[in-house]
């Protein structure tokens, strides 16, 4: 099994911008020298808990400090992008990585960020966009010649060269485009089935058993209108993770650090209004406000010593039917960085390493 980290990037309000990102920057750069294998860095409009907008200026400074890890965009949101303009830029990131990129979309799931850029989130046009825009986008890509393009939502063209010198040249780096890959936060997702369908990498929330179910079964499902096979290998869960060396100390450091406040004062109260706090019980019949960070690291989270968290590990690779890649969400421990250096340090020295029978067909 593959390790990798997914940097919302979630810092608390009162941090920073730019402290913020040097600490993210940091992170990456110890993510390498443990060995990571990729890191996701995700992109937000209108979150002061995911202070960033712009995950390819951060991916930039970071292939500077890095000389392994695999970097994605985790992910840009299509709809808030001319599809033009991103190709170029994704285009040009991919040249800057030499192969060391990967190219993460998404639809959108804040509302306050489909109003900013006039989206209708509720009724579906954010999956229309995303759709349209990644149809422009690859066929910018795989152009052989002059092109137009008459869409819902935009128009583009490849002009025939003008002047003489004047023409569309940034095609990527790695042929026939850098690996997509598609995150997804709904139940039942349909942005994964657009995941499935043109054979992309999958993202989900590694959230309870029914939840996670329903997101490979999108998948299998956009697999099926094009006839592929999806493969459980390319298949990346994100989870919450904090290694120490026992139970105890584990629980202390999540529930009452930075990622059991994260939890207790943004994410609990943000799903509980997207009706999507079932999607963290273990039982239907516990009561919404008994999904606390407490009972949260009893029943998801994967908290404890290297031994526990191997164990959890390996319940929730048996429960999801096999996945490819555990991506660990990080949280802004400035305030116990030796606690969160040395839980990637256990994650990737102890528990990855007594899991790597855990290969997925």
């Amino acid at each position: 099994m593959k390790y990798g980290l997914f940097m919302m990037p979630s810092h608390p309000p009162e941090r920073d911008v730019y402290v913020a990102h040097e600490w993210d920057l940091d992170c990456l750069a110890l993510a390498d020298e443990l060995g990571f294998d990729e890191a996701w860095i995700g992109e937000h409009f209108t979150s002061p808990w995911e202070p960033i907008p712009a995950p390819d200026l951060m991916i930039a400074q970071a292939l500077t400090r890095t000389k392994n890890i695999k970097l994605a965009t985790g992910v840009h949101l299509l709809p808030y992008h001319h599809p033009a303009e991103l190709a170029h830029r994704v285009a040009y990131l991919d040249h800057m990585a030499q192969g060391r990129f990967m190219f993460g979309i998404g639809s959108g799931g804040l509302p306050s960020d489909y109003a900013l850029f006039d989206v209708d989130g509720t009724g579906g046009q954010h999956r229309d966009m995303t759709r349209e825009s990644l149809d422009i986008i690859l066929k910018i890509w795989q152009n052989t010649g002059p092109f137009e393009y008459k869409g819902k939502y935009w128009n583009v063209n490849i002009p025939e060269e003008m002047y003489g010198f004047l023409r569309y040249f940034l095609n990527p780096y790695q042929k026939p485009y850098p690996p997509i890959g598609v995150a997804a936060a709904s139940i039942a997702s349909e942005t994964l089935k657009i995941a499935g369908e043109r054979g992309f990498i999958p993202m989900s929330l590694g959230l309870n058993a029914e939840y996670i179910a329903s997101h490979w079964e999108s998948v299998s499902e956009g697999a099926a209108r094009s006839g592929l096979t999806p493969s459980r290998n390319e298949w990346r869960i994100v989870r919450d993770v904090f290694v120490a060396d026992s139970d105890d100390e584990a629980w202390e450091k999540s529930v009452n650090g930075m990622l059991g406040r994260v939890w207790r004062d943004y994410l609990i109260p943000l799903f509980e209004n997207f009706d999507l706090l079932k999607t963290f019980k273990h039982d239907p019949g516990v009561p919404d406000e008994k999904v606390t960070p407490e009972y949260l690291a009893e029943h998801q989270w994967m908290v404890g010593s290297p031994a526990t968290v191997e164990s959890k590990l390996r319940r929730l690779y048996e429960m999801s039917g096999g996945f490819g890649t555990l991506l660990v969400l990080i949280y802004d421990y400035m305030e116990d960085q030796a606690g969160w250096e040395k839980s990637m340090k256990l994650l990737a020295q102890e528990v990855m390493p007594s899991v790597r029978d855990l290969v997925p067909e």
